[in-house]
């Protein structure tokens, strides 16, 4: 007696069966990846701001510390052997005046370059330029740091006319620095929401007899400002974070003031200097470090917030 043959559509049912069985794990096993990514990391953001939290009240609970002086101080000094003041304000004024020479930089030159990029940039060019700005974006920061001491504080001192205007040390050196940094993360997103909007409100435009400047102004920029503001706000959160090159280029002396050529001491700089210090673990100027992170964080979570707000503000929608 021969075998029976199993039937062509039984078999055909079973492969067909076995690769949805096959299809499906991978869809399970691929959702289970994503899950625990998520979930890794919340958790990662929540045990940063447990840590901040636990030593910031630790820093707070300090007989030589208090809330009130630490938000209102105008004077920083928290070396051993002298009397200790912790008012973060001359922290808080030397990033802001990094920040803002930087943003004086990145941000006009930013988005005239993604308005070039995207409206008038032949497409051989853009494709040069696009890579010339991601390389620029993988400098390590360090080198950035080092460009400042060598170049760019030595130039400033020449168009002054010698070095007594601007320190070895200063945040105009330091801002430009950070600026050049933040230059291709402005330029990039804000490109990329310009040409994100549609070529029908171009053509309308033109149509109308818009000039190719008048389209660019006053048709492509506003269509895509929620994306341009969300690249600015991006901005200015990477350069209040910035730590090496601050570290490097701005100095250490905590001040309260607005001449960007003298040295100041930004709140990174200051936490890379306790870290790179022998202060104690156990002492108020070690874990001062943790309520100036905690005030950095407050400040970047404020610009997210802000940024997100901005972006439901001001999108728009198109079919």
């Amino acid at each position: 007696m021969g075998t029976l043959a199993t039937p062509v559509p039984l078999l055909a049912t079973q492969g067909h069966s076995r690769s949805k069985l096959i299809r499906s794990a991978r869809e399970r096993l691929i959702m289970a990846v994503l899950i625990m990514c998520a979930i890794f990391t919340i958790v990662t953001t929540i045990a940063i701001i447990s840590v901040l939290t636990k030593e910031t009240i630790a820093f707070f609970a300090m007989e030589e510390t208090s809330v009130g002086e630490f938000l209102t101080g105008t004077r920083w000094s928290p070396s051993l052997g002298a009397e200790k003041h912790y008012g973060v304000l001359p922290l808080i004024c030397g990033t802001l005046l990094v920040c803002v020479v930087a943003m004086s930089l990145a941000l006009p030159l930013g988005l005239i370059t993604a308005i070039w990029l995207s409206e008038y940039a032949p497409a051989a060019v853009r494709g040069v330029i696009k890579p010339v700005l991601e390389i620029l974006a993988g400098i390590p920061t360090v080198v950035f740091g080092y460009f400042a001491l060598t170049v760019i504080t030595p130039g400033l001192q020449w168009l002054h006319g010698g070095p007594d205007g601007f320190q070895v040390y200063n945040a105009c050196s330091a801002g430009l620095a950070v600026g050049i940094m933040c230059l291709p993360l402005v330029t990039s997103l804000s490109e990329d929401a310009l040409r994100s909007v549609p070529k029908s409100l171009r053509e309308g435009a033109y149509g109308l007899g818009a000039t190719r400047f008048e389209v660019s102004l006053r048709v492509v920029t506003p269509a895509a400002l929620s994306g341009i503001i969300a690249a600015f706000l991006l901005a200015i959160a990477r350069a209040v974070g910035e730590t090496m090159i601050v570290a490097l280029a701005a100095g250490s002396s905590p001040r309260l003031t607005i001449d960007p050529r003298v040295d100041v001491q930004p709140m990174t700089g200051y936490m890379v200097q306790v870290f790179l210090g022998d202060a104690s673990q156990f002492g108020s100027e070690y874990l001062s470090s943790y309520a100036v992170a905690a005030t950095l964080f407050v400040m970047t979570f404020m610009l997210t917030i802000i940024g997100h707000r901005v972006r439901v503000r001001f999108r728009q929608v198109y079919e």
